[in-house]
């Protein structure tokens, strides 16, 4: 067959059997300042053209009430096709749904009985990040491993949408457990728009844990430990 002789027959199996392979789902616990203020979760699903990716956010605290559904489309590549975004913020709403083009990035925002449409210069690699949003933070974790931690944007859809760039470092691993076994973890820091990230994540690039520390917000995998580091970490050369 051309097909078998040129690409080989395993690569053919990986290319058609990977969105299945992907298809998995994962709950997490919101803590704010080391008290549980909510939950969230993702599912992503294989697709004709890729995956299906949603995901859920429930956060109830003294000065914040904050929900958030998600659906989106991605390549098999895990780059965006379309995605469709609800919030909720102390009771108000916005919905945002962002299409990207060869050039731009349409963001068009209705809240408050009215719509706006913003359009942002694309920059080729980008995953669409909303706040608290763990779906969004394992699609990035996927992309920094095709794009060896280079070359990452971020869609941010606050105010009137901005993409800013994403700058990776990584850090020496770290122990933890998930349902009990014991496994490698490795740390990431994502810097964005000044905002720092730790990502914690599983020999399978899974998510496992994120915080983030100007904000006192920490996501952990139902079923995860963090074994706390013996030494202050450095990043890794």
């Amino acid at each position: 067959m051309w097909f078998s002789a040129r690409f080989g027959l395993a690569a053919f199996l990986a290319l058609v059997l990977l969105p299945a392979l992907r298809a998995q789902s994962a709950q997490f616990e919101v803590s704010h300042d080391g008290h549980t203020v909510g939950v969230a979760s993702f599912e992503f699903n294989g697709a004709p053209t890729g995956y299906e990716s949603s995901s859920m956010v429930r956060i109830e605290m003294p000065g914040l009430e904050y929900s958030l559904s998600k659906h989106e489309q991605l390549t098999a590549a895990d780059q965006l096709r379309s995605v469709v975004l609800s919030t909720v913020t102390n009771s108000s709403a916005v919905s945002v749904a962002c299409t990207p083009k060869r050039a731009q990035i349409l963001l068009d925002f209705s809240a408050n009985g009215k719509s706006s449409t913003t359009k942002l210069t694309s920059h080729g690699v980008a995953v669409f990040l909303p706040d608290f949003d763990p779906g969004a933070l394992e699609t990035l974790l996927a992309l920094a491993v095709a794009q060896n931690n280079r070359d990452l944007w971020a869609i941010l859809p606050k105010n009137s949408g901005s993409i800013e760039p994403v700058e990776l470092t990584t850090y020496p691993d770290q122990q933890g457990t998930l349902d009990g076994e014991a496994l490698a973890v490795h740390h990431m820091v994502a810097t964005i728009a000044g905002a720092k990230t730790n990502l914690f994540s599983g020999p399978d690039n899974q998510l496992l844990q994120a915080e983030l520390p100007q904000e006192g917000f920490v996501l952990v995998r139902k079923g995860f430990v963090l074994q706390p580091s013996a030494k202050p970490e450095a990043p890794a050369q």
